[in-house]
């Protein structure tokens, strides 16, 4: 299976930057067998200002991995969005992804990269400011992820890192360090919170899929950025 590639103009590191440099809205999403919704799903998160739609599914087998990154990369492409494969690299290879996320225990950015070439986007997880700041220097990381700041049911036995986490990365920041996203139990009633400790883009799950509106809840959490 093969996509074309929404690209802006170049490759490379520079390609990268302009791809993930002005997201502020991230969304992890399970294929959605359950209310069978996944396209019009999509549409909708796009629609409302979600810039990134990251496919994230244990309960699926490849065969139905693969068909749903195929929804969600097509319509990706028709809102001149961006989409991300997790953890599985040959997922990724195979869908054409534009980003690739990678936790602690999975593949290295650099073993990532090396399978992956040098014009998608790789994304790392991050727990402890150490970590945080090893995704700040390392020159395969083109963004990262702190948290989760609240305990949520989407990583279970993951301890939160707080508020506290968010504000030390938010500190440590200079005008070229890499682009981060905080994550974890975000919500509307919670965002004040995470923009006050100094985050400016975020990654959510249940704050939009299990919206009765979906456009409407990544439209209010879009505005609400900077």
């Amino acid at each position: 299976m093969s996509h074309p590639t929404f690209t802006p103009a170049g490759t490379g590191t520079s390609a990268r930057g302009a791809r993930i440099a002005d997201a502020r809205l991230y969304l992890c999403t399970d294929a959605r067998t359950g209310p069978g919704d996944l396209e019009s799903f999509v549409h909708a998160a796009f629609a409302g200002g979600v810039d990134i739609i990251q496919l994230r599914d244990k309960s699926i087998g490849t065969a139905d991995e693969l068909a749903a990154l195929e929804i969600v990369a097509r319509v990706a492409r028709e809102h001149e969005k961006l989409f991300a494969v997790n953890d599985r690299a040959d997922v990724a290879a195979l869908t054409g992804a534009d980003v690739f996320h990678v936790g602690q225990q999975d593949l290295t950015p650099a073993q990532a990269r090396r399978l992956l070439g040098d014009n998608v986007v790789i994304g790392r997880s991050t727990h402890t400011i150490d970590q945080a700041r090893a995704a700040q220097l390392d020159p395969e990381v083109d963004y990262f992820c702190t948290g989760p700041i609240w305990e949520t049911p989407t990583k279970p036995g993951r301890a939160a890192t707080g508020l506290g986490f968010v504000a030390d990365v938010a500190g440590s920041e200079d005008p070229s360090a890499t682009p981060w996203f905080a994550i974890g139990g975000i919500d509307e009633q919670r965002l004040p919170q995470v923009l006050e400790a100094g985050a400016q883009r975020i990654v959510v799950v249940r704050a939009i899929t299990q919206a009765d509106d979906p456009e409407g809840a990544a439209r209010r959490l879009r505005a609400a950025l900077p």
